[in-house]
């Protein structure tokens, strides 16, 4: 698979991921009422999963181990009969853990805060929407396509390393179907992916056409 890595690095791993869109409903109320408002059930169920993310990485120090969540986008607003709040919420996810798990687990959150239901005299909901599903993944590095990269990298003078990447990328998809020897290798530096900052440098593209091309020769021996 084609993924920035650096030239002398072998991407062995990808975590998965689970996108979720959550949306809550009331009547509009005065805002010195003591009830909470759309907004406040929407910030306080993704306080909650971030705290359910900080509690299960308790003791786990590699953060490919780890629940990452990220809130992506949070909106509100009310044509002055109804209010609403919408928000979405991103989470990295390890190994072992299925995306239908955390779903599971988030919905639970959700009910436990509340929102639905009749709150003196008025009605609130709420809802949830998954999507992005997708599991971890973490590939064998003791195959003979691992093998041929890692001479590759020493021919090219460079001493090779493995990653564990805590984004996602084609592998999570292709790896379980394909069932092979698999890795992702590429020039550039993956901490600048989706950034102004992402580049590629001439001398570690040409570098990387050398590991490229000694690896697939020795597979083809």
């Amino acid at each position: 698979i084609g993924e920035t890595s650096g030239w002398d690095r072998l991407n062995l791993g990808y975590k998965g991921r689970l996108m979720v869109d959550g949306r809550w409903e009331q009547p509009s109320a005065h805002s010195a009422g003591r009830e909470p408002g759309v907004a406040e059930r929407a910030v306080a169920f993704w306080n909650a999963v971030a705290a359910h993310c900080a509690e299960h990485n308790q003791g786990r120090a590699r953060l490919f181990d780890q629940l990452l969540p990220s809130l992506r986008a949070i909106r509100s607003g009310g044509d002055g009969l109804l209010e609403w709040a919408e928000l979405t919420i991103g989470v990295r996810l390890p190994p072992g853990l299925p995306p239908e798990e955390l779903a599971r687990t988030l919905e639970s959150l959700a009910e436990r805060i509340g929102g639905d239901g009749p709150t003196e005299h008025r009605a609130a909901s709420h809802a949830l929407r998954f999507h992005d599903l997708c599991p971890a993944y973490q590939a064998d590095k003791n195959t003979p396509l691992v093998r041929a990269f890692l001479k590759g990298v020493r021919a090219a003078g460079g001493t090779p390393g493995f990653l564990l990447k805590t984004g996602t990328s084609d592998m999570n998809v292709v790896g379980p179907a394909w069932g092979c020897p698999i890795l992702a290798y590429g020039p550039g530096d993956s901490a600048l992916d989706h950034t102004p900052d992402e580049h590629v440098e001439i001398a570690e593209y040409l570098r990387a056409i050398d590991v490229l091309q000694y690896a697939l020769e020795q597979i083809c021996l």
